[in-house]
């Protein structure tokens, strides 16, 4: 059963984190300073033992000096503990959200009243420290020893935890599926438990040792037991970092698909307490539904299970393909609607070019962008690339130079480059020629699946409207070029691109303005390519059968791709841009100015105290910035000659004395963490290419999403023991059937029950005795949990 706190503007339960819960105090004294410092007023009237066999706070609200950890599976408090810290402001930011625990608002009288008795109690305190002191030390040395049932349990569960964690970090499935109808499942888990018995693991052995030949040790029900519990605790890991941190982005990933069910794999961003900007992988989300359906649900992820606030959230990003963009630029909108500050922006991780083509909703477009993600794959499989070289060699032969231009431009991953549309259109004649070949397999060096790939690409190469498409594209796209690639630049670059949007949008409707001139031009380079290819120049026949059927007149090819083509393309390009890069984003990425070597580059001439309302609210000391920013400029201006300008937030960040500018400090932890900016001294793969090797290195069947959070998060350090403390709260043995507590209804409105309280089972920690329990005031209480079941 989960534990609540019952702390205003709290929402932990003990489901959610490794946090000790502790009860309200039974001494009516103690129990009355708690309820006054939590300013809750349905409290008052409540007595010590009703608010200690129902209430806990959570181990946040005190100061980290009164938790005493006496062993891995125990926490209690020191018998003088207070707790002191609490957030009472925070709900005030939104005045229409519902609150379960109303905070009561202190009268002159009764904070006169709160001064008088916490100075008298002060007194009785001090003289008692000492004598505290002794008793905490007592508590740890009359701890009661696990007995050997226990620890032969908590060994045997180690080694269960020990095998599934290593299966995870090997990308390998617990289960790889049945040989047969006849056959047993082949069982990996199985197998290392047989393999670790056999080794000498006395934990295993003795739970098995009478279990019959081919009987399975753990049923699949166990098995998704631990890797649930596994894969929570990874994941609070990186959530109380997250947490630590305050501010974060959200960023998906391309959906992925588990038992026949769209997933949307989610990312944060953040700076964590070393002023290190981490990109983690957190879980996979639901896609069923519509747009305020996805939103509700990822509000109530981050919010509910995770313990985050979206009022933290400073920007998102959504790295969606093919027809879910759409709905994912919805769910960006509404978003944005409910938090403004969580602003809408490209992803770091993919070439702005190719970000902007996936979000234009034409069928057309489409198939072009999934011909690409059809060519990434294709291109990795054995023989093809040098297939396509010799295609390269063959088509350009006399022209020598251009071949080896575009075969290096050809290399490796040349489909996410933001010139990936100049190369395509280069690379069509070679392409069909290289996939004619490999239809052929005239030597038979290609499997059938291969053959079968290039005749379906070939097929697609092979209308001209796709021709038409990639070339409108690529010219199109060629003024936004430069401006995509300095985005994921230096933060320079950066700087430089978000004062340059204007030039771009200025030369995009110089092109819409005069567009009879350009789709003119266009439209002959696709001819032109269409010929060398050997593609009938036609109107698509589906337009064609729809004209007939409505009695209207043929359309002339360069009319037609004039209206559905690049007419679409060029204007749904300009509304991206707009939309993308709105002046609250420019004046979030023009904040980028407060990095030395951008304020050198400027000559010191910089005003990021006009950028600066933006995040107002983020700051410490919001009004005094303008001063603040002034010493900050003149730190930098009279740097001694052998000083170096820190040239990225990064570097800036790891200064010792930017913790002396705490305005500045907070400014650059939150752009930092905007989805927009490259991931600066990153020594592993980014989490979205570890997730993409994940599902790239086994068959879709054997996908498992907690074997994936395992291993993608390898780096992720994990404690075997509080699994296993984990695991016996939440699946005990002596109560496998027990349900959930059912949460607290505290007074909101005249219309609302009053005074329910949720009720405490008895069943309290394992290995505690029951007069153990009655004998301590304010013990950690590990209520059972319910964890959605996410392994199967």
């Amino acid at each position: 059963m989960p534990n609540f706190c019952a702390a205003p503007n709290c929402t932990r339960k003990s489901t959610q984190s490794d946090l000790a819960f502790f009860r309200f105090p039974r001494d009516p004294e103690r129990c009355r300073i708690w309820v006054e410092n939590c300013r809750r007023a349905d409290l008052e009237a409540k007595t010590s033992d009703q608010l200690n066999k129902h209430y806990r706070l959570c181990a946040k609200h005190f100061d980290p000096a009164m938790v005493c950890k006496t062993s891995p599976y125990r926490t209690v408090l020191k018998d003088t503990a207070i707790p002191t810290i609490f957030d009472l402001t925070s709900h005030l930011k939104n005045p229409h959200t519902r609150h379960r625990k109303r905070i009561k608002e202190l009268t002159e009288e009764d904070l006169k009243k709160i001064k008088e008795r916490r100075l008298a109690s002060s007194i009785e305190q001090l003289s008692k420290k000492d004598a505290a002191i002794e008793d905490s030390t007592s508590t740890n040395e009359d701890e009661p020893q696990l007995s050997t049932e226990e620890k032969e349990l908590r060994e045997y569960l180690r080694s269960l935890f020990e095998v599934v964690v290593m299966l995870g970090k090997q990308g390998i499935p617990l289960v790889t599926g049945k040989a047969s109808e006849a056959e047993h499942v082949s069982n990996n888990f199985q197998a290392i438990l047989d393999y670790r018995m056999n080794a000498g693991d006395e934990a295993l052995r003795k739970r098995f040792q009478a279990t019959a030949v081919n009987t399975e040790y753990l049923s699949a029900t166990q098995q998704s037991q631990l890797l649930d519990v596994c894969e929570n605790t990874v994941r609070e890991e990186m959530l109380m970092e997250v947490r630590e941190s305050r501010f974060f982005s959200l960023v998906t990933g391309d959906l992925v698909e588990f038992a026949n069910e769209k997933h949307l794999p989610l990312f944060l961003r953040f700076v964590n307490q070393h002023n290190v900007l981490r990109e983690e992988f957190l879980d996979f989300m639901s896609f069923v539904g519509d747009e305020s359906a996805l939103v509700e649900r990822l509000e109530a992820q981050l919010t509910d299970r995770w313990g985050l606030s979206m009022e933290d959230c400073r920007g998102q990003a959504h790295k969606a393909t093919g027809t879910s963009t759409t709905k994912m630029k919805a769910v960006a909108v509404l978003l944005m609607e409910k938090y403004p500050l969580a602003l809408h922006l490209p992803c770091s991780h993919m070439a702005l070019n190719i970000h902007l083509a996936n979000n234009l909703p034409f069928p057309n477009v489409h198939v072009v962008m999934e011909t690409l993600r059809r060519l990434g794959a294709f291109f990795t499989t054995p023989f093809t690339q040098d297939e396509l070289e010799k295609a390269i060699a063959t088509h350009y032969q006399k022209n020598e130079e251009k071949g080896s231009a575009v075969k290096e431009a050809s290399g490796s991953r040349w489909t996410e480059q933001h010139n990936v549309f100049d190369v395509l259109l280069d690379l069509l004649p070679p392409l069909l020629l290289c996939m004619d070949s490999i239809r052929d397999n005239a030597d038979g060096k290609f499997a059938n699946a291969v053959a079968a790939d290039a005749y379906a690409v070939t097929e697609t190469l092979s209308d001209f409207e796709v021709v038409v498409t990639v070339v409108i594209l690529k010219n199109v796209l060629t003024f936004t070029r430069a401006f995509g690639r300095n985005l994921q630049g230096e933060t320079l670059d950066v700087f430089f691109a978000a004062n340059s949007l204007t030039a771009v949008l200025h030369s995009l409707n110089e092109v819409n303005d005069n567009i009879d001139v350009y789709h003119e031009f266009w439209y002959e380079e696709a001819v032109s390519v269409a010929d060398v290819m050997g593609v009938p120049v036609r109107v698509p026949r589906l337009f064609l059968r729809k004209q007939r059927a409505a009695d209207v007149g043929e359309i002339q090819a360069e009319a037609y791709f004039k209206e559905y083509v690049t007419l679409p393309i060029i204007h749904g390009i300009m509304q991206e841009v707009e939309d993308m890069f709105s002046e609250t984003n420019l004046k979030a990425l023009k904040c980028l100015s407060l990095v030395p070597a951008v304020m050198g580059q400027m000559k010191f001439n910089t005003t990021e105290e006009n950028y600066a309302e933006v995040y107002r609210s983020d700051l410490p000391n919001p009004d005094t910035l303008p001063a603040e920013l002034h010493c900050w400029r003149i730190k930098w201006k009279h740097r001694g000659k052998e000083v170096r300008l820190p040239t990225t937030i990064h570097e800036t960040l790891q200064l010792p004395d930017v913790k002396f500018f705490p305005n500045v400090n907070s400014f650059l932890k939150v752009l930092s963490a905007l989805p927009v900016l490259k991931v600066e001294d990153n020594r592993t793969e980014a989490a979205s290419e570890r997730l993409q090797a994940y599902l790239d290195s086994m068959p879709a069947k054997q996908w498992n999403k907690s074997l994936a959070i395992l291993n993608v998060n390898t780096h992720v350090k994990h404690d075997l023991d509080v699994m296993v403390d984990k695991y016996c709260r939440l699946y005990s043995e002596d109560d496998p059937e027990a349900e959930a507590e059912p949460e607290e209804v505290v007074e909101e409105d005249a219309g609302e029950v009053a005074g329910k309280e949720a009720e405490e089972d008895a069943g309290e920690v394992a290995g505690k005795d029951a007069e153990e329990m009655a004998g301590e005031d304010s013990e950690e209480v590990a209520g059972e949990d319910t964890v959605e079941m996410a392994g199967e």
